[in-house]
């Protein structure tokens, strides 16, 4: 029993890598219109913030996005998206609008590490200063109700070597030969 049940798994897997390589020819003979329409067809785990998919999230108001962040984020929104965020999100959709269906966006750089991330700006592409060089990131669902600041870490993670001049006695001890 246990040989049958080899082969079968065997087999299973031979034709998952048939069905596999013949999809992958298929896609590349597309045309681009329908390379977009099979994009928009593939079936992903469906995301949702606090409970709302993403195409209602996307349609919004800014009152009821207001009602669904954490309070820093609520209170941020009441008292007002001033002139600089304005023009970065006038910015980001500017970029986005210049694409074709499968491009991506151009990178909109800033220094508004504090800016808190809305559903208007999924898809598009923000360079974040951190203090040194702008750091690129891909803004996506699941970084709603978030800063800019933390997806561009603005230190270099430590990586420990030898112990140097200033140690003590005891932990710097190298013998001559």
């Amino acid at each position: 029993a246990s040989q049958r049940q080899q082969r079968a798994a065997q087999h299973v897997k031979q034709q998952r890598t048939r069905a596999l390589f013949t999809m992958a020819t298929e896609v590349s003979e597309m045309t681009l219109e329908e390379q977009a329409a099979l994009k928009a067809k593939r079936t992903f785990k469906k995301f949702s913030y606090r409970g709302i998919d993403l195409d209602k999230l996307l349609d919004l108001t800014h009152e009821e996005l207001m009602k669904l962040v954490h309070a820093r984020a609520r209170r941020r929104f009441n008292r007002g998206l001033k002139r600089k965020p304005m023009a970065l999100i006038k910015k980001l959709r500017k970029a986005k609008k210049d694409i074709g269906p499968l491009d991506k966006p151009e990178i909109v750089k800033t220094h508004l590490r504090n800016m808190i991330i809305v559903p208007e700006m999924i898809g598009s592409v923000v360079g974040v200063y951190n203090g040194k060089t702008f750091t690129t990131v891909e803004i996506k669902p699941e970084m709603v109700a978030r800063y800019l600041a933390e997806f561009s870490i603005t230190y270099k993670p430590i990586s420990h070597g030898r112990p140097g001049i200033g140690a003590t006695n005891s932990s710097r001890f190298i013998p001559l030969k």
